[in-house]
């Protein structure tokens, strides 16, 4: 029981030391990246299938390799589940609203007709199968990421920016492969009609489109890692991790 009230008050000094914004963010992209992946992206190639969930995922990967820097990768785990929590709890919040009698807007757009609002009602509240199928591939991504990012680290001696870029280049490859795969073999296969050629390209093709966007705001994320140990940020929550 020590045990756990212990972990609960540590898990509380994180939520205190982690900066408001990058939790924002966070909470924001897993949130819109699960909404998203309801709808498939038309590409025009059979073997080839992707949901736009990933025009945001890889603002959740950014973020987690910053806590992962800044934090470790215990931390950026739990901030992590704490996101998913709050998406589940939005989804619930959806399913509800999709239960309330009303109309949408759309409703009136195009002529009031009854099967627009009940499309509406159907994606805002998703399905039970992408929950389930999206939050499975966003803890275990999440867990792959964040130790990977962490143990890559642990190879350079020196605090660099080469270091950052190989850290979570190779660990959002790894992590969003990962999280695209799961959830396509879990929801898309199943449930979409996805092939099996399908699922691998979706996944492999995910994984590029996220490195590019590392490519691009890694600078950002190195430049916020280094402000924050310039200002301290969590230096008690870190000081507290050293002690344990």
């Amino acid at each position: 029981m020590n045990k756990i009230k212990e972990s609960f008050a540590n898990f509380k000094l994180l939520l205190r030391s982690v900066p408001a914004t990058i939790v924002s963010a966070f909470v924001m992209a897993v949130l819109a990246m699960n909404l998203l992946a309801n709808k498939s992206i038309i590409i025009g190639v059979d073997w080839l299938a992707l949901d736009c969930g990933i025009i945001v995922s890889w603002v959740a990967f950014l973020c987690m390799d910053i806590l992962t820097k800044h934090f470790g990768p215990k931390a950026a785990t739990q901030i992590s589940l704490f996101a998913l929590f709050l998406n589940l709890f939005a989804c619930l919040v959806f399913f509800l609203a999709s239960k309330i009698p009303g109309l949408w807007g759309q409703f009136f757009d195009l002529g009031e007709l009854p099967i627009v609002n009940t499309a509406l009602d159907g994606t805002i509240a998703g399905s039970w199968y992408v929950v389930v199928g999206s939050a499975v591939a966003f803890v275990m991504s999440a867990i792959i990421n964040n130790f990977t990012n962490w143990g890559i680290g642990k190879i350079f001696k020196k605090d660099s920016f080469v270091a950052y870029i190989c850290r979570t280049y190779v660990s959002t490859g790894i992590g969003q492969f990962c999280d695209n795969l799961i959830f396509s073999f879990l929801v898309s296969h199943f449930f979409f009609g996805w092939t099996i050629i399908q699922c691998f390209t979706c996944a492999f093709t995910g994984m590029i489109v996220e490195l590019l966007c590392e490519a691009v705001f890694s600078p950002i994320g190195y430049a916020v890692c280094k402000r924050w140990k310039k200002d301290g940020v969590g230096k008690e929550y870190l000081s507290r991790m050293e002690e344990i």
